[in-house]
């Protein structure tokens, strides 16, 4: 998975006031999360901002990183836990990372990616991806940028589910019932499949 580097700067905790004003100079609030500690034991968020055009290169991109967060010259590494957006103008309210190490396993949703020609398409059938992303738990180094999955045996009417899979390194966290991607009949298929019955 490949890391982004995002620089930021502390930030006063306050209300949507100050949130208004912080958004109305280009920044974004934020809040880390993870390994700080309030006197309780409980975790606490460490607030900070940044700017809109900084968190762009992580937000418009269908692309998953881990993020090289610097906070006022203090650094760590965090994943994109949350982002807020405005519901009319798309613009970005707020955004939460969450602090990983080497050693904590993390869930992540990673985008698929469908390799090979399926017999059922050579059949005149339409491949058809049920979802984009599959949640997996692992330590972040051992997350891949995408997960491949070979549909070349793929039959047509025949499904691919997250029962079926399995990825080195990764515990997939999504339902095993869940439709990863199909092969559906299409009318030509049909017709085909038709011709061939009268035949017989």
């Amino acid at each position: 998975m490949k890391t982004i580097e995002i620089k930021g700067t502390a930030r006063e905790v306050g209300g949507k006031k100050a949130a208004k004003l912080l958004r109305k100079q280009g920044l974004v609030p934020c809040n880390l999360y993870g390994e700080l500690k309030d006197e309780n034991g409980l975790p606490k968020a460490f607030a900070f901002s940044v700017t809109e055009a900084e968190l762009r290169k992580l937000l418009y991109t269908p692309e998953i990183y881990t993020v090289k967060l610097d906070v006022d010259g203090q650094q760590c590494i965090a994943i994109l836990k949350e982002a807020q957006f405005h519901p009319v103008k798309d613009n970005v309210l707020h955004v939460d990372f969450y602090q990983i190490t080497d050693e904590k396993p993390i869930v992540m949703e990673v985008p698929i990616k469908l390799n090979g020609l399926a017999e059922g398409v050579k059949a005149g059938g339409k491949l058809s991806a049920s979802v984009r992303k599959l949640k997996v738990k692992a330590v972040h180094t051992a997350i891949p940028e995408r997960l491949d999955i070979d549909v070349t045996n793929l039959q047509l009417g025949k499904t691919i589910k997250v029962a079926d899979l399995s990825f080195e390194g990764l515990e997939l966290v999504t339902s095993p019932s869940v439709v990863v991607c199909q092969v559906k009949m299409t009318r030509n298929a049909r017709s085909a499949a038709s011709a061939e019955e009268a035949e017989a």
